[in-house]
């Protein structure tokens, strides 16, 4: 299925990189995400560009995310946080971090953010500059095992069709709570 021209996409992405190595330090960069989420409704959400298989894989983890959120499934009240569940195909934030969540040695960001916000002009913001070689490109190896997608099912198909093995994990992620249970709140 062709994805909609940029212009018409309600989300839209960006790479980026640090200017200097080490800043803005992972703490700024939380506090920054923090503060932006407070000013708006509109999500703001930045990644390791390691564990991003492409515009789908983002678009996909958002679509899912809107769908599970206007069923009133509504796991986490940080939208970004609960992004990054879909987007690492993980039902467990603290994991989902550890695939997709930028550290200290991130050095290559994805910077999201749904319309009216332009990414272009947070990364000024970030403090981080525009870096076209982090986003998009497509898997390899590397950002299928941040995303726990074994050698044995990238075996299974070619290359070409990685992209679809991430896809699944976003679409398969059930964050609804099982009877009995409640729900978890960060």
């Amino acid at each position: 299925m062709p994805l909609p021209p940029p212009e018409e996409r309600p989300l839209q992405a960006i790479g980026a990189r640090r200017q200097a190595p080490g800043r803005p330090a992972i703490s700024e960069i939380v506090s920054m995400l923090r503060e932006l989420n407070r000013e708006s409704e509109s999500l703001v959400a930045l990644f390791d560009a390691r564990s991003i298989a492409g515009e789908r894989h983002l678009l996909s983890a958002w679509a899912h995310l809107g769908r599970a959120r206007a069923r009133g499934e509504v796991r986490l009240r940080d939208r970004g946080a609960e992004l990054a569940l879909y987007v690492a195909g993980d039902d467990q934030l603290p994991r989902a971090l550890a695939k997709v969540g930028a550290t200290e040695e991130t050095e290559q960001f994805v910077l999201v953010a749904e319309r009216p916000r332009d990414p272009a002009e947070l990364l000024s913001r970030f403090g981080l500059e525009r870096d076209a070689s982090a986003y998009p490109r497509p898997p390899d190896a590397e950002t299928l095992d941040r995303l726990g997608i074994g050698t044995s099912e990238r075996r299974a198909v070619p290359q070409s069709a990685w992209e679809g093995l991430v896809l699944e994990r976003v679409a398969l992620l059930d964050l609804t709570v099982p009877a009995g249970r409640s729900r978890s709140r960060s």
